[in-house]
């Protein structure tokens, strides 16, 4: 007697998505599916989830959802997800326009803080008089302003800071992440798994309260 075929579905979830308000969450939206083809286009179009008003602007899926959700239509099926357990909806809330006064301000206020932070920190090792003693070795001649030094010091800070940023406007000099944008995804990183933790204690909570009402 041959054993049922009982076919397999495998799982990756995508790390973060973000949908349009209104939308529905689609499971081949948040996760790749890798199955027989006339399973894989089903769940491709299945819809785990409808976000409503109390969720707010970030919806969380796990894995325990979705496998309920598969069961639905395919009672007898194998499950292996790989990756994390989870995946995090964001819901768009409309393109917010760029307000341009506060932009340039914003932008002046880095602007002068950035200067002056340059500025101290030359008044604070002494770099003027560091340019006249290295002037007055090189030439034999002391000046009060030895340009020749200068001018090329600090179009070398400049220079220096659009290498170490690895950004001129948009141009990207190589594909190497600069220390801006590490720090960046490690925030978003930290945020996100911030987000999920709330999401899961939100979870639980809800599951206490539903038992606590079926209890009584």
């Amino acid at each position: 007697m041959s054993e049922r075929y009982i076919p397999t579905i495998y799982i990756r979830f995508r790390k973060h998505i973000r949908i349009g308000k209104g939308e529905p969450i689609v499971l081949g939206r948040i996760a790749d599916l890798l199955s027989e083809p006339e399973i894989e286009a089903k769940l491709n179009r299945h819809i785990i989830y409808y976000p409503s008003p109390q969720d707010g602007n970030r919806v969380l899926i796990d894995m325990l959802k979705v496998i309920r959700s598969i069961h639905k239509i395919y009672p007898v099926v194998q499950i292996e997800h790989f990756g994390d357990p989870h995946v995090l909806v964001e819901i768009a809330t409309g393109k917010a326009r760029p307000h341009f006064l506060i932009l340039a301000l914003v932008w002046l206020l880095l602007f002068i803080g950035s200067g002056l932070t340059i500025l101290n920190f030359h008044a604070d090792v002494s770099m003027l008089q560091v340019h006249r003693r290295i002037y007055e070795l090189l030439t034999g001649r002391s000046i009060a302003h030895p340009y020749l030094l200068q001018i090329p010091y600090s179009i070398g800070i400049g220079a220096g800071m659009v290498l170490f940023f690895n950004h001129l406007f948009k141009k990207k000099f190589n594909e190497e992440p600069s220390p801006l944008e590490v720090e960046m995804f490690l925030y978003q990183e930290s945020s996100n798994r911030y987000v999920i933790t709330e999401e899961y204690g939100k979870i639980r909570k809800r599951k206490d309260l539903a038992d606590h009402d079926n209890g009584t």
